[in-house]
């Protein structure tokens, strides 16, 4: 596997907006919110001078990060392995006998309400490059919990 962040085209897409706007729009809003502070006088002792600048620090932190990830970002290929669990793969799993859907995902974009999860978490990272048919034993606090694969989209 590639070094990076897994993330599909659209994910990679909806941070570079983000981006974008972090960049534009929020970065003139707080330059304003700075220019109007300073009108207001003594800079060592301005309350909202000082929360200004600090919205700025975490604006720029929060644009070097979402850069870094752009950067390094690995997009989920749409051309999978038939019939192996790969990143992009939704997987479909029996346990405790009970049918359960994940969608393997970049950690970027893991969200286990919807039924999202990482590749690099415990399940995910179990579930890759096993086929339909395989068992999988993952770890939890509660003791091992034990997943047959039924499917693979």
């Amino acid at each position: 596997m590639e070094s990076g962040t897994y993330i599909s085209e659209e994910g990679f897409e909806k941070l570079k907006g983000e981006a974008r706007a972090l960049k534009t729009d929020k970065r003139q809003v707080i330059s304003q919110r700075i220019e109007e502070a300073k009108k207001l006088g003594d800079l060592s002792e301005n309350a909202e001078y000082m929360e200004a600048k600090e919205e700025q620090e975490l604006n720029e932190k929060k644009i070097a990060e979402l850069e870094e990830v752009l950067r390094t970002a690995v997009i989920i290929s749409k051309n999978r392995k038939k019939g192996v669990v790969q990143i992009g793969s939704t997987v479909t799993v029996k346990a405790n006998g009970k049918t359960l859907k994940f969608i393997i995902t970049g950690s970027e974009e893991a969200n286990p309400d919807e039924g999202k999860i990482s590749n690099l978490s415990p399940l995910g990272s179990s579930l890759l490059d096993k086929k339909v048919g395989d068992a999988v034993a993952v770890k939890t606090p509660a003791g091992a919990l034990n997943y047959e694969i039924v499917e693979i989209q």
